[in-house]
């Protein structure tokens, strides 16, 4: 089986990192607003994978970390 070399179809964002790979993270249409009820919940949610996850906590390039990013987590709650 051939694995694919590109980002994965249907997904948000990918991000190339400084050693020239890929990263695709983030649902295929979704809006990202933070400071929102809906902010706030996918913080504490993904505040809980950081704890499960301590490899991708690490990891300044894994989807985790860059999906908090972009929803500006701080904790469990997204900030403006």
């Amino acid at each position: 089986m051939a694995r694919r070399s590109g980002p994965a179809k249907g997904k948000a964002k990918v991000k190339r990192t400084a050693s020239g790979k890929k990263i695709s993270y983030g649902q295929k249409g979704a809006k990202v607003r933070p400071g929102t009820a809906k902010g706030d919940a996918y913080c504490a949610r993904s505040y809980g994978q950081m704890k499960d996850h301590p490899k991708a906590a690490r990891d300044p390039n894994s989807p985790l970390r860059l999906s908090r990013k972009r929803w500006r987590c701080s904790g469990k709650v997204s900030r403006r």
